[in-house]
C-alpha cells in the first residue's frame, strides 16, 4: 500500500505558526505579511495556538496513517524550505518554510517529497539548494528537482525492503505555473521540466524508467500539470498518462496542481490520479471558489500488485483543512466527495462507494489485460 496526496503547502501562514518561522514579509499585492494569512484563518474558524507542535498540521491523518501502515508516503511539497531572501523576481507569490520546521514533515514519516512544482524556486537557486539539503538531511527522498539536469531527472528511490522499491519520477509543466526558465540544465539547478506532452516525450520517460526499474519495483510518474480550477481533463493529459502506462514502465500516475480533486481513471489496471487537490494550505478565509469545496481532499491509499504494478484496491479517506491542520471530513462532506468522484469518473467508468466508516473505496470496471507469455 502507498500513501499519496496532493499539494502540501507548509509555507507562508503555516510556517508562521510552527516553532521556527521565517521572516514574514511578502511581495503580494494584497498582503505584505504572512501573518495576515494566520489572521484570515482565525477570523474564519477561530484562534490557532502558536507555536503549534510539529505534528499539529497533520491532524487526524496521523491516526489514519498509523492504521493503514502504508509502505511508502509520497507528497507534492509545494513550498521552498529555506530562509533565503532572494525572492524570484516578479513572481509575487513566494512560499517558504524555515528549514528549522522540517520536523513537521518527519512527524508524518514522509518518505518522498516531489519538488517539480511552481513554488520550489520561489526563493531562487540558493533557496532550491537549501531545500534539497534540508530535506535530504532529514532523510527525506526528493524527486523532480536538483542541482543540475541529471539530478532533477533522477527518480526518488524508496526502499521497501526485500529488494523492492518505489521509484518516483517527477515532472512540472508550464500549464501549472512552472516557469520554463526553472528547467534544470547541465550547469544550472532547477526542476525536471516537460516542454510538451507528445508521445516522444512519454517514450523518452519510459526509456529512463526501463533503465532503472527492476522486477518488483513500482514506478510512479508524479506530474504537476493543468489549471487550479475546473473539472475538465485535457485530452493531452489522458493521452500522455496512457502512453506512459502503455510503454510498459509507469504503474501509477500521480497528478497534482488542481486545488480540488479531479476524476480518477483505472487504465490497463493502472491507477491515474489526474488531480489530487490541496491536502494542506493556508487559504482559509479566502473566498471565491466555494462551489469546488477546495477545503476537501483525500488521503489516497492504493494497494498495488508488485508483480505487475496493477491496482488491487484504493481506499480514499476524506479530509478537510481547518485551522491549518488536516481533519477527517464529516459524513456529509464525504458523501459530497463520493458524488463528485462518481459524477466526474463516469467517463472513465470509475465511481466511489461510501462505507459505514465514512471512507470511500474506488470502484472500476475491470477490462482484460494482455500480457506477453
Amino acid at each position: 500500500m502507498l500513501f499519496l496526496c496532493g499539494d502540501v503547502m507548509t509555507g507562508r501562514g503555516i510556517d508562521q505558526i510552527l516553532p521556527h518561522p521565517c521572516e514574514p514579509h511578502l511581495f503580494e499585492p494584497y498582503l505584505r505579511s504572512a501573518r495576515g494569512y494566520v489572521e484570515l484563518a482565525e477570523e474564519a474558524h477561530g484562534p490557532i495556538r502558536k507555536p503549534v507542535d510539529f505534528a499539529y498540521i497533520w491532524g487526524d491523518s496521523l491516526a489514519e496513517l498509523e492504521r493503514a501502515a502504508p509502505h511508502a508516503r509520497i507528497i507534492n511539497l509545494e513550498t521552498a524550505v529555506t530562509a533565503a531572501e532572494d525572492a524570484w523576481p516578479g513572481k509575487g507569490i513566494n512560499y517558504r518554510m524555515h528549514p528549522g520546521n522540517v520536523p513537521c514533515l518527519t512527524a508524518a514519516s514522509i518518505d518522498c517529497c516531489v519538488l517539480a512544482n511552481n513554488h520550489v524556486l520561489d526563493w531562487g537557486h540558493a533557496g532550491l539548494q537549501e531545500t534539497l539539503a534540508a530535506l535530504r538531511g532529514a532523510g527525506i527522498v526528493t524527486a523532480g528537482a536538483g542541482s543540475d539536469e541529471a539530478e532533477a531527472a533522477a527518480p526518488g528511490v524508496i526502499d521497501l525492503g526485500g529488494g523492492a522499491r518505489v521509484l518516483v519520477f517527477a515532472f512540472g509543466l508550464e500549464s501549472s505555473g512552472v516557469p520554463a526558465e526553472w528547467a534544470a540544465r547541465k550547469d544550472r539547478p532547477g526542476v525536471s521540466f516537460l516542454d510538451d506532452l507528445a508521445s516522444r516525450t512519454a517514450d523518452a520517460i519510459s526509456e529512463r524508467v526501463a533503465a532503472c526499474k527492476r522486477a518488483g519495483d513500482i514506478a510512479v510518474a508524479s506530474i504537476h500539470w493543468g489549471s487550479n480550477w475546473g473539472y475538465d481533463i485535457p485530452g493531452g493529459h489522458q493521452a500522455f498518462a496512457h502512453r506512459l502506462i502503455d510503454a510498459g514502465g509507469i504503474d501509477l500516475v500521480h497528478g497534482h496542481s488542481s486545488h480540488h480533486p479531479l476524476a480518477i481513471e483505472v487504465y490497463g489496471r493502472k491507477l491515474i490520479l489526474y488531480g489530487c487537490g490541496d491536502f494542506l494550505n493556508d487559504y482559509e478565509g479566502i473566498w471565491g471558489h466555494e462551489s469546488y469545496r477546495p477545503d476537501l481532499s483525500f488521503m489516497f491509499l492504493p494497494t498495488i500488485d508488485r508483480a505487475h504494478g496493477e491496482l488491487l484496491s484504493c481506499a480514499l479517506i476524506p479530509m478537510q483543512i481547518r485551522g491549518f491542520r488536516v481533519n477527517r471530513a464529516s459524513r456529509e462532506d464525504a458523501a459530497w466527495l463520493q458524488r463528485l468522484l462518481s459524477r466526474e469518473g463516469a467517463r472513465f467508468n470509475t465511481r466511489a462507494k461510501l462505507g459505514t466508516d465514512d471512507a470511500l473505496q474506488l470502484q472500476w470496471d475491470q477490462k482484460p489485460v494482455k500480457r506477453e507469455s
